[in-house]
């Protein structure tokens, strides 16, 4: 494959990255927004070009030590829910947009230390892209089969940089907010992740079977190799003491790399994200490193006795057999683990360049005078600016000063350069003490043995190579023998780091605003929702000069909204220009994601008069602030049980008001009721009396009408009273054994005649394996009746009843069936109230009081039973439950 080829390709694959990231940021649907498997993906930006090429070449090399550096954050990401759930709530009431303004902020908001953090992260990551650049390259040449020109306006792989970095320079300044999230970058960033490791997959299955013949015959022929034994042991007590050493490195650079902290922090949407991201990561890592033995060891068999590489074999054994696919493949995928890393590296790098350095020494004073689109313009070019020189910076230090260095070297002496932040950052969020002196003597302290033992004595080799660089190692007098120089130089540099930090920290004191920073920091649980009240600042500010700053950033528009919804959650009034301190902190804030949290800083103080305060004071007012804060947990926490008795009050006058309505409605319905009889009886009665000539058989009709209706009245009257006796609960169930079946048939007996008049079928099915239960059989008796009553009413001639007796979860379960008209399905739960009739009664008038169903539910809830209806094809089946434990009353 020729170079036109191969950059047509990676022209395509970039412009997929480009689709990619366009598509989120424009749908911005849920897929990509809130996703934890995207999210979780995106932290595989951890696994660079190293991971892709150096870990085969250490495997092959030095062997199990490759291990330590995905053992190690395998180790430590189940404390993410601990560690970094605490971290993203620090960083996002505090607009935290980088590492460097979120160690800074907590030592009292020091430009000083922000520029420091960020000037160092700058020197220890423009290697680690310069490697990745590396990488890049020298496979291209591989795969292409061409040389890599001393020239570089004829190198090919200087164009793919310059493509890396337009596309980094965009869709990485898409906000002027940097603690806003980059949905197009972090997509984009997912898609490679998953890439690059079904790539490496492939490859790994292309090696282990289809060159070799599984796992065990690479192992059976990588063990006579002479150096098999020693490569793949840890050579006892001492050899652990290395491995041991580089798994902590690995821990705490997942912690401290810039693009990890991004990532992982910046660009968390939802903290929930965390709990996939704690397994999916890990595994992840795992699978990742499936491959890396078998490929490392199959190299060395292949290729044995050639001086290649090893490093390399990933593109070299696919090419040795002659797939051009594969190598493409393996390309594609080193160059997705490459342009990640070279990506977010160079995003959150030009954030803390501009907002850490650029911006607080040499543009603040120009923002100050502009309006909102001269500053909001400037900033995102800045940053566009410095993402594109900090890439070319690191294609310098590829060409000229890491040529020859390994991808291992190169990325080991990245990751001991940032675990130097590890002693402020981690004594930021778990102790207090921790002073902005100690952690800047102690950061200064850690690099100057990191570069004098190091950086140095590599730039030394790197101009001479015939240097021995060891003698220019200071650290030869404290050497530990049976240490490596990595291992060494970090043990030495991070212990001295730590030491002078937690020395000078607790010898001397910070001033209050780095105490009232610890605070937050150090209990963000307890502050999270009060955090601008957290705050301490005294002096005199009005509002009106602060609301000029933030509208030459955000607009007029924005700092309106942003000053009503401030007014809104603290009930100030919009007239009032006197700003307190939750005014100054929540102004910061606006600012922060923009410029920097000490710029902003910087801009509140020049139009402020700040009042100096005392630590004592400091601390009495944090103590203040904690029994304020525990007291409105308290008055919120009563507030929400009053509210929660209101709604109680309010549902329970709604119910009253109900109630009344349908008293209203029954006395309605029961007034209605004893109307008919009492009109039919006075009639009857009245012909009577007025006619004496009436025949004695049309006298007797009257007389049995007055009869019958009298015995409805009658019914009627009963009804109520034995409604209202059941409801009160002043009828006692007369419980005994008794038999199911022939209850069933007591009841049946009076009203049986009356379906053969009708033609109504009737059968019963029983399922019981034992009839006795116990209940109040005269009760259960007039259920019965009233529901084979109802059933024969609604039963057109013709049609059928059935019964069935059955046992179902431990419970006595009866169902009567009839092919009656069904019941509205609106009103299936409304049929057992003894005011169903009454609020139908404009829609139908069934014979009867509508009280037979009420009782029916009242018996049966009294057995503790459940009674409900269920309309079926052709017709309505009601259900009866009954407890069937025969020890128990039903």
């Amino acid at each position: 494959m020729n170079n036109i080829e191969l950059f047509v390709i990676i022209m395509l694959y970039l412009a997929l990255l480009f689709f990619i990231a366009f598509w989120a940021e424009k749908k911005k649907s849920n897929f990509w927004a809130n996703n934890p498997y995207v999210y979780s993906l995106s932290l595989a930006v951890y696994c660079t070009a190293w991971t892709y090429y150096g870990s085969i070449g250490v495997a092959a090399n030095q062997g199990l030590e490759y291990l330590a550096i995905y053992i190690g954050p395998i180790i430590i990401i189940p404390a993410w829910i601990v560690i970094n759930s605490k971290i993203i709530r620090i960083s996002r009431v505090n607009k935290i947009s980088s590492i460097a303004d979120f160690i800074s902020l907590r030592y009292g908001n020091s430009r000083s230390f922000g520029a420091i953090i960020s000037v160092v992260c700058i020197l220890a990551i423009i290697p680690y892209i310069g490697l990745q650049i590396k990488a890049i390259s020298d496979t291209f040449h591989l795969v292409t089969k061409s040389e890599n020109p001393s020239n570089i306006f004829t190198d090919t792989a200087t164009y793919v940089v310059l493509l890396i970095a337009i596309f980094s320079s965009y869709y990485g300044t898409r906000y002027v907010d940097a603690s806003e999230k980059r949905l197009g970058i972090i997509s984009a960033v997912a898609v490679e992740s998953f890439l690059k490791l079904i790539f490496f997959a492939i490859l790994g299955i292309f090696v282990t079977y289809g060159i070799f013949n599984g796992f065990d015959d690479i192992y059976e022929k990588a063990k006579n190799l002479p150096d098999f034994t020693q490569r793949n042991s840890f050579n006892g007590l001492e050899g652990s003491f290395n491995w041991m050493l580089t798994s902590m490195l690995s821990m705490t650079a997942i912690f401290l790399l810039p693009r990890q902290f991004h990532t992982t922090i910046i660009e968390n949407r939802k903290e929930n994200h965390l709990k996939t991201a704690i397994w999916v990561f890990p595994l992840y890592l795992l699978i990742f490193n499936l491959f890396v033995f078998p490929i490392a060891w199959g190299g060395k068999i292949l290729f044995l006795g050639q001086n290649l590489n090893p490093e390399l074999f990933p593109i070299l054994i696919p090419q040795k057999f002659g797939s051009i696919l594969i190598s493409v493949i393996v390309f594609l995928g080193g160059l997705s683990a490459s342009i990640s890393m070279i990506i977010i590296s160079s995003v959150t790098l030009s954030i803390m360049l501009s907002n850490n350095v650029i911006i607080p020494y040499g543009w603040i004073d120009t923002f100050k005078t502009k309006n909102d689109t001269f500053n909001n313009k400037n900033i995102v070019n800045i940053r566009k600016v410095s993402i594109f020189l900090l890439i070319i910076t690191a294609f310098v230090f590829y060409k000229y000063l890491i040529l020859e260095s390994s991808l291992f070297s190169v990325g080991l002496v990245s990751f001991v350069l940032i675990a130097q932040l590890a002693p402020s950052f981690f004594g930021a969020i778990f102790w207090r003490r921790g002073t902005y002196t100690g952690a800047v003597i102690g950061l200064i302290l850690g690099i100057l043995i990191c570069y004098i033992n190091l950086i140095i004595p590599q730039y030394l080799k790197a101009i001479n190579p015939e240097l021995a660089i060891n003698q220019y190692r200071i650290l030869q007098f404290f050497k530990i023998p049976y240490l490596e120089t990595i291992p060494q130089v970090f043990f030495w540099s991070l212990l001295a780091n730590a030491t002078v930090f937690t020395i000078i920290s607790v010898s001397s004191k910070g001033n209050y605003r780095e105490r009232n920073y610890a605070e937050i920091y150090v209990d963000i649980n307890r502050y999270i929702q009060n955090h601008e009240g957290a705050y301490i600042w005294k002096g005199k500010a009005n509002v009106s000069d602060i609301r000029k700053i933030l509208v030459r950033f955000l607009g007029d528009k924005k700092t309106k909204q942003a000053l009503k919804i401030f007014n809104l959650k603290y009930n100030i009034d919009d007239e009032n220009d006197t700003a307190d301190s939750r005014f100054i902190k929540f102004s910061e804030n606006l600012l922060s994601g923009r410029i920097g949290t000490a710029s902003a800083k910087i801009l509140i103080e020049g139009v402020t008069k700040e009042d100096k305060i005392s630590l004592p004071e400091v601390l009495k007012i944090l103590e203040e602030s904690k029994e304020n804060i525990t007291l409105n947990r308290k008055l919120t926490e009563q507030s929400k049980q009053l509210r929660r008795l209101s709604e109680d009050l309010q549902i329970a006058n709604y119910s009253l008001i109900e109630k009344d309505k349908q008293k209203d409605d029954f006395l309605d319905s029961v007034t209605h009721e004893l109307r008919t009889p009492i009109t039919a009886i006075r009639a009857a009665g009245e012909i009577l009396l007025d006619d004496d000539d009436i025949p004695t058989e049309i006298k007797k009709d009257f007389l049995e009408n007055i009869i019958s209706e009298s015995d409805r009245l009658n019914e009627i009257i009963n009804d109520i009273l034995y409604l209202d006796k059941l409801e009160s609960g002043t009828i006692q169930l007369n419980i005994n054994k008794n038999n199911i079946i022939e209850t069933y048939h007591k009841a049946l007996k009076p009203i049986y005649h009356l379906f053969h008049q009708k033609n109504i079928h009737h059968s019963e099915i029983n399922l019981l394996n034992d009839n006795e239960f116990y209940y109040d059989e005269a009760r259960i008796i007039q259920v019965f009746q009233n529901i084979l009553g109802n059933a024969y009413k609604f039963t057109e001639e013709g049609g059928m009843i059935q019964v069935k007796f059955q046992e179902k979860d431990n419970l006595l379960k009866i169902g009567i069936f009839n092919t009656g008209k069904k019941i509205p399905e609106e009103d299936i739960e409304l049929i057992f109230d003894k005011f169903y009739q009454s609020k139908h009664q404009n829609i139908r008038k069934p014979v009867g009081t509508g009280l037979g169903l009420a009782i029916c539910k009242k018996i049966i809830d009294a057995h503790q039973g459940k009674i409900y209806a269920e309309n079926k094809e052709i017709g309505v089946t009601i259900n009866i439950l009954m407890n069937n434990d025969k020890n128990e009353a039903v």
